[in-house]
């Protein structure tokens, strides 16, 4: 006897009904308030939490924290409704690295995966095809994703500051409408991978001409390098992409810089990415941290196939290895740059050499790093005394800020770093498609497990003063007396 498999809905309106079925008949979010409203004495009303960034990872978190009850809760981002994060900006590429089948931030309501808001518009059929969602594609589904989890979201607001005392967390905040400051009990820093800094800049190329060298991941007029000569710095996947947009608006060559051997080809996270790994890697020693994230630092992360096939399909492409570079000059127009394989000159060159943690780069988060622990101040691996990742913060197992000296600000422990530099604690959990969920689920465990504990006192008291009965009294009848009982009893018994 054959089974006949669901097709699913064949409309985003049926599968939004199918959506909010699964919440309702799992509770979601829970119904219970346990949370009371708290109020600043100078701020008033104050937030439960604030989340600063509403991308795929801000929005994870939000939604894990509403399915906590988590009620007063607002997200912050200074994106326009629709453009937050990487994948309608800077990001290039034409498909995501990571696999179509992963759940990315569903938190197993497989109505909420992109899957199902694939099939519901385009069908199994057309699903049974996608080798790649593409970009944009991507950014449409968590457009529909954060109207599906409706959690309050507050555009072209910017976080500006960030201070605090025992009790609350005062974020100062700018938008259209003015400045103002308000307080959170806990706050959550979704704000990407460049949340703890920005573009890494080689000293050489720092304070250049921008309209001949820009990084990556700045706004760059592909137009305008129709007919132009293009060097692009770097071999993974910005550096391709990057190289792709300039041939395919018409650039007349592109070359492609790289200071190793060969462009790296093995892709060593992979070789352990699994489910073990995303709620494991945060219970291993500091060393076993640093060796993995290490290891694959030094590795390097290939580009995608796909994206290195884009590229190699043009035959004005070229790839120059073990070509470092080690002087550059503006000069008539021409950015002329000495390397080691010799001199090359350009009409423009990309920095595609990444994102690094630079406090100096966030000018909202300067008054965190003097008080918060780092990599550096717990762990110096033998023989690398200067390591790269020594400037990362070393957080807490719900990615809370840890201080650094106790009792001078107690606020920093309120924040908890949900973005990429929190790798080095808790591996690829807070920013990264396959373990979001993974991240988030954790993340607002560990802010609701905080607003539960310090709201101890009043828990008591709730719980003392509860006075709704399950039982009026007229369920039962008191037996006062317990003669006829005992004298109904065996005799073996009464003896």
């Amino acid at each position: 006897m054959s089974v006949e498999t669901d097709p699913g809905p064949t409309s985003l309106e049926a599968l939004e009904a199918r959506l909010k079925r699964d919440f309702e008949l799992l509770v979601m979010p829970p119904t219970k308030e346990w949370l009371e409203p708290r109020t600043h004495p100078q701020y008033g009303p104050a937030l439960d939490v604030a989340v600063i960034g509403a991308g795929m990872s801000g929005l994870a978190a939000g939604f894990a924290l509403k399915c906590l009850a988590a009620r007063s809760l607002t997200m912050f981002d200074r994106s326009p409704a629709g453009f937050e994060g990487p994948w309608a900006t800077f990001a290039r590429m034409e498909t995501l690295r990571s696999p179509p089948e992963l759940s990315g931030p569903s938190f197993g309501f497989s109505n909420l995966t992109f899957r199902a808001w694939f099939e519901a518009q385009f069908g199994l059929a057309a699903w049974k095809q996608v080798h790649r969602i593409p970009r944009l594609q991507w950014m449409d589904y968590l457009r529909w994703y954060r109207h599906m989890i409706d959690v309050p979201v507050e555009n072209d607001t910017e976080l500006v500051d960030l201070d605090g005392d025992k009790d609350f967390v005062i974020l100062t905040l700018r938008s259209p409408a003015g400045t103002r400051k308000l307080a959170a009990r806990r706050v959550v820093l979704a704000n990407g991978r460049d949340g703890l800094g920005g573009p890494y800049t080689p000293e050489m190329f720092r304070g250049l001409d921008k309209r001949f060298v820009r990084h990556s991941v700045e706004d760059i007029d592909f137009h305008a390098l129709r007919g132009k000569v293009v060097g692009v710095i770097g071999a993974g996947a910005s550096a391709v992409d990057n190289a792709a947009e300039a041939l395919e608006h018409g650039a007349a060559r592109v070359a492609m810089l790289v200071r190793r051997p060969d462009v790296p080809r093995i892709n060593k996270g992979m070789g352990i990415g699994s489910t073990g790994f995303w709620v494991g890697f945060h219970s291993l020693s500091d060393v076993q941290k640093w060796s993995i994230v290490n290891y694959i630092d030094e590795q390097a992360v290939p580009p995608p196939h796909d994206s290195m096939l884009r590229v190699t399909r043009h035959e004005n492409f070229s790839i120059f290895t073990r070509c470092a570079p080690r002087s550059i000059e503006i000069h008539d127009g021409r950015v002329l740059l000495d390397t080691t394989r010799g001199k090359l000159d350009f009409d423009f060159l990309i920095l595609a050499t990444g994102l690094t943690v630079d406090w100096n780069q966030r000018p909202e988060l300067a008054s965190l790093k003097s008080h918060i622990q780092l990599w550096g101040d717990h762990f110096t691996p033998e023989g690398h005394e200067d390591y790269a990742q020594a400037d990362h913060p070393f957080v807490g197992p719900a990615f809370e800020f840890l201080e650094r000296t106790s009792g001078r600000a107690p606020w920093v422990n309120r924040i908890h770093c949900f973005s990429f530099p929190a790798y080095m604690s808790h591996g690829p959990v807070s920013g990264d498609i396959p373990a979001i969920s993974v991240g988030a689920e954790r993340v607002a465990s560990g802010v609701a497990s905080a607003l539960f504990a310090e709201d101890y006192e009043r828990t008591w008291r709730r719980m003392v003063g509860w006075n709704n009965p399950e039982l009026r009294g007229d369920e039962y009848v008191l037996d006062e007396d317990v003669s006829k009982f005992l004298a109904d009893q065996p005799a073996e018994l009464k003896t």
